[in-house]
């Protein structure tokens, strides 16, 4: 069989060079210059610097309000991947069994992927809104007074519910893609030997989708780390005060309102520091490529 190729180096260089720029300009120069500045006490108006060497780092570790937050971040993103995983599994064995109107069934629990996240937050905000919003009425039937961006848990009941309600569809597309990728012999199979539907599905169902959930595991955690910055502005419209919050929002906040230029670029660096631990740790478990026969 014949192989594409390319005879000179130079054509492919050429190819690449657009992309490596707008990488280089885009990615590696913020992140050198948040490096650098994370190790200076920066004036806010560009009017000199101060070295610090590793103050601004010790200074978030000896921080309670930072620790606040990086507690109710890790609880943020497990209930958020938790919720998001366990519901979009169910929707999609669900969907796998329709039979009569299954094109229809899909669409409309796919066509949420379409909300972008600062969208998701304002219906969010409609949904709780303290006046007439559904589920703030729905609650105060059973006495129950709902107060979005007044009340701690009550925001982060709000932040859990739209970031959980945003990102099923993804899990969900690929949760029933992997379902119809199992052989029908293999279904029958099972049919054969296992009558319940429940032993069935942990016994040979979710094992051959293990890959797809793990696969999905690591998405959604960088999903609720990373990609819930625009609904959780909106959410808290921009005046987080004592609300709950994510580092990431955290940067945001500390940066541009605070203008603690040093410590937000510390806060970056240690993010970014985790992005890569958390890549390595999926490559290093997909790598083993595990295959079910």
């Amino acid at each position: 069989m014949k192989r594409a190729g390319f005879n000179q180096v130079s054509l492919p260089l050429l190819l690449l060079f657009p992309q490596l720029v707008i990488i280089a300009i885009f990615f590696y120069w913020p992140a050198v210059r948040a490096v650098k500045s994370s190790f200076f006490l920066e004036d806010p108006f560009g009017f000199g610097a101060t070295f610090v060497g590793m103050g601004n780092y010790l200074d978030l570790l000896a921080s309670e309000q930072y620790v606040k937050v990086a507690v109710f971040t890790v609880g943020f993103t497990g209930i958020v991947t938790f919720l998001s995983l366990s519901i979009a599994l169910l929707l999609a064995v669900k969907a796998d069994k329709v039979i009569r109107g299954a094109r229809a069934y899909r669409t409309l629990l796919m066509w949420v992927y379409a909300v972008a996240p600062p969208v998701a937050g304002f219906l969010g905000v409609m949904t709780f809104y303290q006046g007439n919003g559904p589920m703030t009425e729905f609650l105060s039937m059973f006495g129950y007074e709902f107060r979005l961006g007044v009340k701690y848990y009550d925001t982060a009941a709000a932040m859990v519910a739209v970031a959980t309600w945003n990102h099923i569809p993804v899990n969900f597309i690929f949760f029933l893609s992997g379902l119809q990728s199992i052989p029908q012999s293999v279904k029958e199979a099972a049919m054969i030997d296992n009558r319940s539907g429940t032993r069935r599905f942990w016994d040979i169902t979710f094992p051959l989708l293990a890959p797809t959930a793990f696969f999905l595991l690591i998405i959604n955690i960088t999903y609720a780390l990373f990609d819930t910055f625009g609904m959780i502005d909106a959410l808290v419209k921009g005046e987080p005060g004592n609300n709950p919050m994510t580092l990431v929002y955290k940067v945001y906040v500390d940066g541009f309102r605070g203008n603690d230029l040093g410590g937000s670029s510390a806060q970056s660096v240690i993010l970014m520091v985790l992005v890569l631990l958390l890549t390595v740790f999926q490559f290093r478990v997909m790598d083993r490529r595990i295959h079910y026969t």
